[in-house]
């Protein structure tokens, strides 16, 4: 009889990076929506997760630490998701200290950027607000310039406008996102391979090679079930990891409010034969 896979969702995020839940708030409806394995995977921060373990009581879902790093280097973007690490390891802390560096120089080059090429000024006490978030990012500049009736639509604001101003080297490698996830005794995972900037489309033998290159610096999974995914996608994904010996994990990519996306959305209800990368992976886990 084959193992019960238990309802997952390895990919959402909160009020510490872009999402609008809080983390109670997203516990509470990670409890209704009947997920009995969750992560918090907010960008390039680990201090949600260090809050869901101390609030977390007796009876709620099991929880699994999590991040997504946004990173580049000279052949494009990935994003990498890491699991199972240790919060207090000096390794993950290092590049999460990095990746919020980078992440302050874009969101204020980027109010620059708005006010120098369209004249998009904004009051100081909004900026001083938007400065103290956790992890301010496009989706908060977005929101703001729709406030101000600079754009219709965040979406509208970041694909027109705040997309303009292109910050290349101010990313977290891929390489020292894997290492310092590996050395903190996690689990790193390519999250939707696919997906590149923006609409980019990573497929085939293109799709393969960074898969193989970000291998050669210690990945050891990829995302093979997302919501955003066709089923040709997902069956792409499930191959490299099946010709790789890869771990699969599966993630909504929940954002609350900034993203129409349910938790739990991750395309594995119905999927009538469970891989073996994703057996793996939750042994490794041990939820």
């Amino acid at each position: 009889m084959k193992a019960r896979i238990p309802v997952l969702d390895l990919h959402m995020h909160t009020t510490v990076s872009d999402g609008t839940d809080t983390l109670e708030a997203l516990l509470a409806h990670v409890k209704a929506a009947g997920i009995e394995l969750f992560s918090v995977t907010d960008h390039d921060a680990i201090e949600g997760c260090r809050h869901v373990l101390a609030i977390r009581t007796e009876g709620d879902p099991a929880f699994l630490p999590g991040i997504e790093f946004s990173c580049r280097d000279e052949e494009g973007q990935y994003h990498i998701l890491g699991y199972g690490y240790d919060p207090d390891a000096e390794a993950i802390n290092a590049v999460v200290n990095k990746g919020h560096a980078f992440r302050m120089r874009k969101v204020t080059g980027r109010l620059d950027f708005l006010k120098e090429r369209f004249g998009y000024v904004f009051t100081e006490e909004d900026v001083d607000r938007l400065l103290s978030l956790p992890n301010p990012g496009k989706p908060h500049i977005g929101n703001l310039m729709v406030q101000y009736g600079y754009a219709k639509t965040k979406e509208e604001a970041i694909t027109e406008y705040i997309n303009q101003a292109e910050f290349r080297d101010q990313y977290v490698r891929p390489e020292d996102a894997i290492q310092g996830i590996l050395k903190s005794g996690g689990i790193p995972v390519l999250a939707h391979p696919p997906y590149g900037s923006g609409d980019q489309l990573i497929l085939g033998e293109v799709l393969e090679n960074r898969v193989k290159k970000l291998m050669g610096f210690g990945l050891l999974g990829v995302e093979a079930f997302y919501s955003g995914f066709t089923q040709k996608l997902r069956n792409g994904v499930l191959a490299l990891a099946k010709q790789y010996d890869l771990y699969v994990t599966a993630g909504s990519d929940y954002h609350g409010s900034n993203k129409l996306i349910p938790l739990g959305d991750t395309g594995l209800d119905g999927t009538t034969e469970i891989p073996a990368g994703l057996t793996a992976f939750l042994q490794a886990i041990k939820p």
